[in-house]
């Protein structure tokens, strides 16, 4: 296997490209993939469909997937994502017959371990293709990984001109800047062009969440779509002149929809600051971002520009911090009196192990499913917790210092089946150790990075017996995935479906309404911090919801989630609100490109996804608890 590998080690320093050269006035981007649960026939159907596409990126590292491979790596596994082998299986043929680039960052914690894994697919498969590596070479603290920029990328794509290029953690957005700046010339001080590029990628990063995905919402005339026209969503990709300009589209002939309000929702997903969001590359102004339809299919996108900062002089590190062990357990009741029975059951867990460990309850959440798991309920509305269901299920979730705690808080909780309230069923514990991400921000050249590329040796497909080896069935797999791909197209499979064209009004005053009929959200998490965008449907109806959502009315509404049980005491809900007025605290930001506001609500996810007692530990479904608010909206 021929190897090239550059020896010299770069820090995080910006240094200019050496006389940049403009490779294509236009580079077509396509995102395969948001997250890393995300469906391989969904990126090989895009790669069909949209045959100019130059780079096809693989976005599969978050948060929880890097805390995940972190612990597979100090246990003895892979610490890299352990799907690349489906994924390259299914794409490589087409990718490096359409010469497509795959740019991914499933490499995590173990990016040349990756790289092995890719050579020997390839392999397998007949193919000869140059995989190449960017990534951080730590020098200190073990499991640390730093968001790096789209430098690295780049200086795979000069070096080696890879089929494939692997990464560690890179920010999200850089790993689509980077053949933006490699193909049309850009320099790392045409700051206005990479705060297009960095939108765009912005915009792409999270996949079907552009086209459709996560918005189609049954009953609400401004989202609904049929379940047919959401069954074949296409992944977005990107169209990015050297000039900067950017259209976001989705394959023709594709379910799903891309227009104004698919866009919006996105632009502020994740978003703190929108005047001044951070990539490691440039920092970004939001504000004035806005959307016209050009087709169906296809968004324009203007009004960004670089932030004030221009550069950040830190980056952003994950060192991982042992947050102890997590146990829970859930069982559920049915018919008369279930709420009850599981208030029950609850009441009887937690006596049981103040009984045997006295203290820990404090490190107990519970919530009942199908009654309040989520706190998505109108909060004038005092009756939700007095109703009895059908069936509810009791949920108890634990973060303890220790193991045994763990272990002994499932015990005690199985021994509801003899011990507790009638009826109780289905009853399922675990336990597991909780690694949380602490981030810390350190100076940019004490970061460094190399690259290196390898090409894949050719392997014999034929046996002795003149016959294919097993080996080559993905093959085999593969090419029956795409017949059907190109069946499914032939045959207008899932035809293109208009997106709701609803006329728009203002809405009506002085009389209550759920902001359901007013505007959409979309919530999303950056470690502890939580934040959500309200889209008015009809955009002037903005400066009458300025009026509204104010941080009291946002901190009274999120104030439940703080609750460490479905029936707190009144001392509960005191120690609750004298908590959140201390720690949890609000920013509101407005948008004026899009008529809409930004939302950052900070110390409100228990932690933050990697040791969150919650059932919803990333947040996401804080948009409905908002939506389903009442409100009077004035004149």
């Amino acid at each position: 296997m021929e190897s090239k590998e550059d020896s010299e080690v770069h820090n995080c320093v910006m240094k200019l490209r050496e006389n940049p050269q403009r490779h294509k006035e236009k580079v077509y981007i396509g995102c395969g993939a948001g997250f890393a649960g995300d469906r391989p026939l969904t990126a090989l159907k895009l790669l069909q469909k949209v045959e100019e596409l130059d780079y096809l990126v693989l976005e599969c590292l978050a948060e929880r997937t890097l805390s995940d491979c972190y612990q597979l790596m100090i246990s003895g596994g892979v610490g890299y994502d352990s799907r690349i082998s489906e994924w390259m299986s299914l794409l490589l043929p087409l990718a490096v017959e359409r010469k497509t680039c795959i740019i991914t960052n499933m490499g995590a914690m173990d990016p040349l371990g990756a790289q092995e894994k890719v050579l020997d697919i390839a392999s397998r498969l007949g193919l000869n293709v140059c995989v190449a590596v960017a990534h951080e070479v730590a020098l200190s603290k073990s499991g640390v990984s730093t968001y790096l920029g789209s430098a690295p990328i780049v200086q795979c794509l000069e070096r080696y001109k890879p089929h494939v290029i692997i990464t560690s953690r890179v920010a999200d957005a850089a790993l689509f800047l980077g053949p933006m700046v490699y193909e049309l010339g850009w320099n790392w001080d045409d700051l206005y062009m990479l705060a297009q590029g960095s939108l765009a990628g912005h915009l792409l990063e999270c996949g079907c969440q552009l086209t459709g995905g996560y918005f189609m919402h049954p009953g609400d005339k401004h989202r609904d779509m049929s379940f047919q026209n959401l069954l074949d969503l296409s992944l977005p990709f990107a169209e990015v002149g050297f000039d900067g300009r950017i259209c976001v589209a989705k394959a023709d002939g594709s379910g799903g929809f891309i227009n104004f309000s698919t866009c919006a929702e996105q632009l502020l997903y994740e978003v703190g600051d929108p005047a001044a969001y951070v990539t490691p590359d440039v920092v970004i102004d939001f504000r004035d971002v806005s959307f016209q339809s050009l087709t169906r299919n296809r968004v324009l996108c203007t009004g960004v520009r670089p932030s004030d900062q221009h550069v950040p002089d830190k980056l952003l590190q994950l060192v991982p911090k042992d947050c102890g062990w997590k146990g829970w357990g859930e069982i559920s009741y049915g018919g008369y009196g279930c709420v009850h029975r599981a208030k029950a059951a609850e009441f009887l867990v937690r006596s049981w192990m103040e009984e045997m460990l006295p203290g820990v309850n404090n490190h107990i959440f519970s919530y009942i499913i199908g009654l309040d798991s989520l706190k998505a309920t109108n909060i004038s509305d005092d009756t939700s917790l007095r109703r009895d269901s059908a069936d509810v299920r009791l949920r108890m979730d634990g973060l303890f210092d220790l193991k045994e705690h763990a272990l002994h808080f499932m015990k005690e909780f199985t021994a509801l089946y003899t011990n507790g309230p009638a009826g109780g069923g289905g009853i399922s514990t675990g336990h597991k150790r909780e690694v949380v991400l602490q981030k810390e921000l350190v100076k940019r050249e004490c970061i460094f990075w190399k690259t290196g590329a390898k090409n894949a040796k050719i392997m014999d497909l034929v046996n002795q017996d003149g016959g294919l080896k097993e080996d080559t069935e993905r093959l085999v797999i593969h090419e029956s995935l795409l017949q059907l791909v190109r069946q499914n197209q032939a045959c207008g499979a899932h035809s293109e479906l208009p997106s709701p064209n609803i006329a728009l009004a203002p809405a009506p005053c002085g009389q209550k309404i759920p902001l359901y009929d007013i505007a959409h959200s979309r919530a999303g998490d950056k470690g502890n911090d939580l934040n959500f965008s309200i889209i008015p449907h009809f955009p002037p109806d903005i400066e009458r919801l300025k009026l509204i959502i104010t941080p009291k009315w946002v901190k009274e509404v999120v104030s439940t989630l703080l609750d460490t049980t479905s029936f707190p005491d009144p001392d509960a809900i005191k120690k609750r609100n004298s908590w959140a007025d201390e720690h949890v605290k609000v920013e509101i930001y407005e948008v004026e490109g899009i008529h809409s506001l930004n939302v950052v609500i900070r110390n409100i996810l228990d932690g933050g996804v990697n040791c969150s007692r919650r059932i919803d530990r990333h947040g996401k479904t804080i948009s409905d608890l908002i939506l389903c608010q009442q409100v009077i909206l004035p004149p």
